[in-house]
């Protein structure tokens, strides 16, 4: 019973927080000034050099209210949003790319950022947390005093300004990389791959750089108070090897706060997608989410920020699931 208790709880809460991100995300749009219908009409006639009659305009806005679901009353479109991010998984079309919908644009930029950010995410909490155990276990040394001012000298560096200071020294001064992404459309070879992949490294570096020096210091902290434990010294006491403390000891249990923070890292790699793909012109979601706002296209937000709240609720509960697994002390009850 203990178990199903403990599943049962926090799968509630999943939902309660999934509902409280979507019903949040289906208003925002609606107190936004512009009016999605009126700017498609407009691009239409200004495209087209066609001036259409009120009549027309009723009749085009009447249709379109019902394609993009914002017909009727808020009650049913809302009911009707939530259909299609829990049971449809279809946004419509994109009010700015009309006829294509939301879905084949998401699933062209997903793999980009998820291999952007994920990857960069990963690499940034393994090298930081691997630097941060030896700074903080031995901390008296010259070297542990170096990673430590290492940390402290990129944490408060703000993304962007890390971001552009790259892109100067790398896309300016040193033209090793290139200064805009430039992926030709197309299927998918090893000429292509080799383009993605050299794109793709500076950006990277930005991110990893970006959450190297608080990985760094919070790993550093934590084993600092984890090696003055009783058990610590009672290990020391009984003569057992240094590494073996490092790793066995220390590092076992200083990870544990480091793996909460990885899994809220990893569910909110959207989060970051939208600069990042700003300074680089990187062809992800964060761009799309960019379109989308200045465009007043409700779909393409809609399937782009739905797909944002859902991983960072998902990492969460996946977290809350998995951590009695990680830390001993933790029992389903």
């Amino acid at each position: 019973m203990g178990l199903v208790r403990y599943i049962s709880t926090r799968v509630g809460m999943y939902i309660v927080v999934l509902f409280i991100g979507l019903t949040v995300l289906f208003i925002v749009p609606r107190l936004m000034p512009s009016d999605p219908i009126e700017g498609y009409l407009m691009r239409v006639q200004s495209q087209t050099n066609v001036t259409l009659s009120p009549e027309e305009v009723a009749r085009i806005r009447a249709s379109l209210q019902d394609l993009y679901g914002i017909g009727g009353s808020l009650t049913s479109q809302y009911f009707g949003f939530l259909k299609r991010v829990f049971i449809t998984l279809d946004f419509g079309p994109s009010m700015n790319a009309y006829p294509r919908p939301v879905k084949e644009f998401v699933l062209i930029a997903l793999p980009y950022t998820m291999g952007l950010l994920l990857t960069s995410t990963l690499i940034s909490w393994v090298l930081g947390n691997l630097v941060g155990l030896l700074a903080g276990f031995f901390n008296n040394s010259k070297g542990a005093t170096v990673l430590e001012v290492i940390g402290v000298v990129l944490y408060p560096i703000p993304y962007y300004i890390l971001a552009l200071l790259l892109i100067i020294l790398f896309a300016y001064i040193w033209p090793v990389f290139p200064l805009v992404t430039t992926i030709r459309p197309g299927p998918l070879t090893l000429t292509k791959l080799g383009e993605i992949i050299r794109s793709s490294i500076l950006p990277a570096l930005t991110l990893i750089l970006a959450g190297f020096g608080w990985n760094i210091l919070g790993m550093k902290a934590l084993a600092f108070s984890t090696k003055e434990e009783a058990f610590v010294t009672f290990a020391r006491l009984k003569r057992v090897p240094s590494h073996v403390i490092m790793t066995k000891y220390v590092f076992r249990n200083a990870i544990l706060p480091q793996i909460t923070a990885l899994a809220l890292s990893i569910g909110g790699v959207f989060n970051g997608a939208l600069i990042t793909e700003m300074i680089f012109s990187y062809p992800g979601l964060g761009s799309l989410m960019r379109t989308a706002v200045a465009n007043a296209d409700y779909n393409m937000l809609y399937g782009t920020i739905s797909l944002s709240i859902v991983a960072v609720a998902t990492a969460a509960l996946l977290i809350d699931l998995l951590y009695p697994l990680f830390d001993p002390r933790i029992r389903y009850r």
